[in-house]
């Protein structure tokens, strides 16, 4: 079909009916063949309960007992429905799956409530997306059947193939192949499929980024529509070429996101600081084709020395800063108060001249010069005229980073490893967006600096639109779990971590908890259970807080818009406010309202769009497309969770064979894993390969304990493993534990 079931809700308004002729015409449908198909899916549809026909058209049922999720499958054949809305997790038995796949976006019905240790199951009611068209399998002979068996041992079935594809038999495993799928399963028909063409397994880097962007079905993007861009405007646009201008640059990877400009400008109300963003959202239509295709795009995502960019290349090159070159940007000006409190903010339509690019070399010379040096060294000269500024940048940031700190926001020491292909992986974004938790950087590297100044920008315009009441897409970062928070806390108590309960037996708030880590020799594994429990960012059309950022009432994310769509709607947003909001309620009046800075909340009473550009902004900003756009956030980061991954086993593979030392970072009834540095790389010692004892799992204290030898198995413990093997294609790293010499002996006598 030319749509997916979730593609086709999407058109329906939320409470009236739409002709069909309509929904053909929102669906691009124009040929017989398709209009059939969409009449079949109609009454489908209509039988299942989701839809209801009436003279008016197709409409939506309102059914609270049908819940929107994803799926996540293990390997076991244990499925979950990971809800939309972020309720409790369904558990789906592989009898409800109704033919559904990993990963697929469905329709669940609850037929059991959960419990206090119980997740609530259910059953899958309709297949909204498929999220695999293709896969990557190795081809097998099985008796009189052609079979391709995906790699990903999430997918419980094999497809079926044609004998044709015979050819793509390899007894020696030196390839996969990619598979196409030209029928997912029906009733008790087998889904069925052809090989496209052979991978090596062993190609090298790119032959991995190949085997990456086959996995993922990045290899073609559709590309950008064609589209002329307009020019921004002049009028009314504010000349600020003359301000000392930074780009503070922290990634390096081809057609990586374009990072905001940063200038301070003195005067006579004190300083203030100026941050620039590319302007976008002046260069093309809102609600256009190319709109349209960057909200499907949705993020930018890297792929270690590249990126896959979320801008068309047009786009890009136009609003790109460079170096001497006179570019027009939205800008805010941001005041703070000596505690690093945001005090006063304006925004504005901008010119600017960036005079210099600011890398993590020149930074980190900065931080080594000694304080009365006469001399600049070579990484400082081509700025040395911006050194001032740069340093009083450098107090700012510390200072709104004390200020978040001592608000709540949660900081881990847990850094990606610096591993060569990684590239830009290695470098966190300056504003974090997915994980409700930052990274710890080095005061001096770029994104430190920047991702203060970002949140800031971020704050000012949450609480603009918001107090003018404007549909912008906000982020919240809702607290963690109490009971989870507790469990972690209980683990590190049964490590004899000294950890502080309240009176009523409750754990530290989590950035306590990761102080009272960090002064441990268990710290990176405690603080990545810790992690694992902290809820990721989510959008929302509701103005919360946001304790990551420090922002109790408001935060809109826009310093990123060649990063985030989400940031390109925000600014899409602020340009019309600027350009076209009124402020005053009509021509006879003549004192106006200043509508880019607060001195205008409050004074309001009259619209400020127009009623057809605020349903436009209403409909477009639906839930739909915020669960769409969180879909391509965790879409990205499993994408580069899988290049991270990929990278680490190919970094393990010339380490087969040889004796390491690591440390436990978790623990499970059938073995523990091990992180061996540097690349952090993590491995399995199944607990069959323990042939001194027979071992009892123990998780509320996080460890194995032989009943013999009485040898424990603890998390955050040191072991020497030996690597046995290294599947690089499906990230495991098979281990084995060594033993003091003679031990394994002992156990062995102690048995007869």
């Amino acid at each position: 079909m030319k749509f997916t079931v979730a593609h086709l809700l999407e058109q329906l308004p939320a409470a009236d009916a739409l002709p069909v002729a309509k929904l053909e015409k929102a669906l691009g449908l124009s040929l017989n063949p398709d209009k059939s198909q969409l009449r079949i899916a109609l009454e489908g549809l209509s039988r299942l309960g989701v839809l209801v026909e009436t003279e008016d058209g197709i409409q939506r049922r309102q059914d609270d007992t049908l819940i929107e999720a994803r799926l996540r499958c293990s390997s076991k054949g244990f499925c979950f429905a990971l809800r939309e809305d972020g309720g409790e997790d369904i558990y789906i038995r592989d009898h409800q799956l109704n033919h559904a796949w990993n990963g697929d976006r469905v329709l669940v019905k609850i037929t059991r409530e959960g419990g206090r240790r119980r997740s609530p199951e259910g059953g899958v009611q309709c297949i909204l997306e498929r999220a695999t068209t293709h896969l990557l399998a190795q081809v097998e002979q099985q008796d009189d059947r052609l079979l391709a068996v995906p790699l990903d041992d999430r997918l419980l079935t094999s497809v079926e193939l044609p004998g044709s594809d015979a050819s793509y038999l390899d007894p020696e495993k030196q390839s996969v192949v990619e598979v196409l799928l030209d029928r997912y399963p029906v009733a008790q028909f087998p889904p069925l499929g052809h090989v496209e063409r052979r991978l090596p397994i062993n190609g090298g880097e790119e032959a991995d980024l190949d085997l990456l962007l086959t996995k993922h079905g990045l290899r073609q993007r559709p590309a950008a529509p064609r589209s002329s861009l307009k020019a921004p405007g002049e009028k009314d646009r504010t000349d600020l070429t003359a301000l000392p201008t930074l780009v503070l640059s922290g990634w390096s990877g081809a057609d990586a996101p374009i990072l905001p400009a940063i200038s301070l400008e003195d005067g006579e109300e004190g300083l203030r600081l100026w941050i620039h963003v590319p302007a976008l959202a002046e260069r093309f239509t809102p609600g256009g084709s190319l709109d349209l295709w960057l909200r499907e795009q949705g993020e930018s995502i890297c792929l270690g020395r590249r990126w896959l960019p979320l801008l068309s290349p047009a786009l890009s090159k136009a609003a790109a800063f460079r170096p001497g070159e006179t570019q027009a940007a939205v800008s805010v000006g941001l005041r703070c108060n000596e505690q690093g409190e945001l005090s006063d903010y304006r925004f504005a339509l901008t010119s600017i001249k960036v005079d210099a690019v600011v890398d993590g070399s020149a930074l980190q010379a900065l931080a080594d010069r000694k304080p009365k040096a006469r001399t600049v060294p070579a990484a400082l000269k081509p700025i040395k005229d911006q050194l001032p500024q740069l340093e009083r940048l450098l107090e700012i940031t510390t200072l709104l980073r004390q200020h978040r700190l001592e608000s709540g926001s949660l900081e881990l020491d847990l850094p990606r490893p610096s591993l060569d292909s990684l590239g830009d992986l290695c470098v966190p974004a300056p504003e974090e967006r997915r994980q409700g938790w930052m990274v710890q950087l080095p005061e001096h590297q770029p994104t430190a600096l920047l991702r203060e100044l970002l949140i800031l920008a971020n704050r000012a315009l949450g609480a603009h639109l918001c107090a003018l009441g404007l549909p912008a897409i906000f982020a919240v970062n809702p607290p963690a779990d109490g009971t989870e928070i507790n469990e972690v806390a209980k683990a590190a108590l049964g490590l004899d971590i000294p950890v502080e309960l309240s009176d009523d037996g409750n754990a530290p708030a989590p950035r306590d908890l990761a102080a009272t880590f960090a002064a441990t020799d268990r710290s990176r594994v405690l603080q990545r259970q810790l992690s694992e429990v902290i809820p990721p960012i989510q959008l929302s059309t509701s103005a919360e807080g946001h304790l990551l950022a420090a922002e109790p009432a408001a935060y809109a994310p826009w310093c990123l818009p060649s990063l985030h769509y989400a940031d390109l709607w925000n600014q899409q947003l602020l340009v019309l406010l600027l350009t076209e909001g009124k402020d005053r309620p009509s021509v006879r009046h003549k004192t106006r309202v200043d509508l880019a800075s607060a001195s205008c909340h409050g004074t309001i009473d009259w619209p400020l769009l127009t009623p057809t550009q605020l349903a436009e902004l209403n409909q477009g900003r639906s839930d739909s497309m915020l669960q769409r756009l969180s879909g391509r956030a965790r879409f990205a980061a499993e994408v580069e969770a899988d290049l991270l991954a990929m990278a680490q086993a190919r970094a393990a593979e010339p380490l087969v064979g040889q004796t390491l030392s690591g440390v436990i970072s978790g623990v499970q009834s059938y073995g523990f894993f091990v992180e061996i540095p540097p690349s952090q790389v993590e491995g399995l010692v199944h607990v069959s390969s323990l042939k001194d004892d027979w071992y009892e799992y123990r998780s509320r204290q996080n460890r194995l304990v032989g009943r013999k030898n009485r040898r424990t198995y603890m998390l955050g413990d040191q072991v020497d493993v030996q690597i046995q093997n290294v599947d690089a294609l499906r990230h495991q790293i098979d281990l084995a534990v060594l033993l003091p010499e003679g031990d394994e002996e002992s156990g062995e006598d102690g048995e007869d």
